[in-house]
């Protein structure tokens, strides 16, 4: 709810947090950026901030790029962003409404290919509007496909990553390239508003919480960790200040070597964040049909 991102963020940079992962798609630019106003020149300078925003499928002509990208700038109250990844490989009918649709409920998509969306990308890094660019919810071929065109290399590939969904294979092909992974949802997005009865959940899982108690730490700490001793980037989520400082705190330890091995061996190829939506009363998958539609191969 209002305020509650901006309280989280404030929390967060006291806390010494200083990688903030945002989204035009989540509408809540400008409540992080008047956290932002009132830390950078108290608590850090605007060099220790790493900011990362992405751009959303609707704005993925060429034209729409940049504008996009100013208004981000503009609501995060800064003159240049770290990192921009291009949100999904999928692009949506351009305008304002961040999912279009037609009558039945589908998606309304465009033609756009993620090869020009690119290409306008990599003008704002010239331009000095962004230092790096990046890629997100992106499969290995399309990974393949934008480094056969890039003049400037994609630095991130952002995916969703935890014991459930390891993304070995896809976290080596990036690497191959000298692309970074972050992992996003690395607890399982407990509190996604479309979970279902039943469906796995990684902090109530007993073998991780049970392995937790050994280090004398919580579930979620060890799946930060997991990913800590991965070498990938680790965005967890919370508005709670508790959780924001716990999450933090977890330089402390290490997970041995058959902790970890345990920990992958999980992998069940499940994905907490995989969109859907009601067509002709009937839950499917958002973008399942869409050729570029990133989860249709393994990796």
């Amino acid at each position: 709810k209002k305020g509650d991102v901006e309280s989280a963020i404030k929390i967060c940079i006291d806390a010494g947090y200083r990688h903030i992962d945002c989204a035009a798609a989540y509408g809540n630019e400008k409540e992080v950026g008047d956290a932002l106003k009132e830390k950078i020149g108290t608590v850090c300078k605007r060099t220790d901030l790493f900011i990362v925003s992405k751009l959303w499928n609707t704005k993925h002509a060429a034209n729409d790029v940049r504008p996009a990208c100013m208004e981000t700038l503009k609501d995060l109250g800064l003159d240049y962003i770290d990192l921009y990844l291009m949100h999904w490989p999928m692009s949506f009918k351009a305008g304002d409404d961040d999912l279009p649709k037609n009558p039945d409920g589908s998606m309304l998509y465009s033609d756009t290919h993620y090869n020009e969306t690119w290409a306008a990308m990599e003008k704002l890094v010239e331009e000095g509007l962004v230092k790096h660019i990046g890629l997100s919810n992106f499969n290995s071929k399309q990974i393949d496909e934008i480094m056969s065109v890039a003049k400037i290399q994609p630095a991130v590939l952002q995916v969703e990553c935890h014991p459930y969904v390891i993304q070995k294979e896809l976290i080596a092909h990036a690497a191959k390239y000298g692309i970074v992974t972050t992992a996003y949802s690395p607890l399982g997005s407990p509190d996604r508003p479309w979970a279902k009865p039943g469906e796995p959940s990684l902090l109530d899982d007993p073998k991780i919480v049970e392995m937790a108690k050994k280090y004398n730490k919580t579930a979620a700490q060890v799946l930060i960790r997991f990913q800590v001793e991965r070498k990938i980037a680790v965005i967890p989520k919370s508005v709670t200040p508790e959780r924001i400082k716990a999450n933090f705190d977890v330089f402390d330890f290490s997970l041995s070597g058959e902790d970890l091995a345990i920990l992958e061996s999980y992998n069940r190829n499940w994905r907490a964040c995989y969109p859907v939506i009601v067509v002709d009363g009937k839950t499917v998958p958002r973008d399942g049909k869409h050729p570029l539609f990133p989860f249709h191969i393994p990796y």
